[in-house]
């Protein structure tokens, strides 16, 4: 069997310095130690896994989400372009009983206007909406529109009303009928 040599010197003071022999190291704390590593990070990773999962789903959700809102919000976009296309508004301002305007006419910095401004062309209260009609135009209308209209019953909306009276039973006394036409109107300072 082998002998341990002597160390003299400088080698058996370090050797005094390390225990004697081989000391065995007691397993029960490393073992319990490297168990309860190994158990920490699996519970980490089922919660770190748990966590992602959750969030996963919430980002399912959260496009479903933006998908309908997204839809809902095109749907909203072609209501309002339908509603502000020009024809539609046109359609609604007859409705409302609105005519296009006359020509404008523009003032400019200096308080000259350009332009000569003329009015809207009137509408005869047949073409009206029933509801902005005058109410006696309206109580006639509502009454006549069941009735059939016949071509002889016609009147031109352009044509100003005349007097139905020949010129020998309507002597020196008969009056023209009053022009239901504007009379031009110019603008302040010219």
């Amino acid at each position: 069997m082998s002998r341990k040599p002597e160390l003299k010197g400088r080698a058996a003071r370090l050797a005094r310095l390390f225990p004697a022999g081989r000391a065995r190291a007691a397993r029960t704390p490393f073992v319990l130690l490297v168990v309860l590593l190994l158990g920490g990070g699996l519970i980490g990773l089922l919660v770190l896994n748990s966590a992602l999962s959750e969030g996963s789903f919430r980002l399912d959700d959260l496009k479903t989400d933006t998908k309908n809102l997204t839809d809902e919000e095109q749907a909203l976009q072609r209501d309002v372009d339908s509603y502000s296309a020009p024809d539609a508004l046109q359609r609604r301002a007859r409705e409302l009983g609105m005519v296009p305007g006359g020509d404008p006419a523009f003032l400019d910095r200096n308080g000259t206007v350009k332009g000569v401004p003329s009015a809207a062309p009137r509408q005869s209260s047949a073409e009206l909406p029933l509801a902005l009609r005058p109410p006696e135009v309206a109580a006639s209308a509502s009454v006549s529109s069941s009735a059939p209209v016949t071509p002889s019953a016609s009147v031109s909306p352009s044509a100003p009303p005349t007097a139905a009276v020949s010129g020998a039973a309507a002597g020196p006394s008969a009056t023209p009928a009053p022009s239901t036409t504007p009379a031009p109107t110019t603008p302040p300072g010219r």
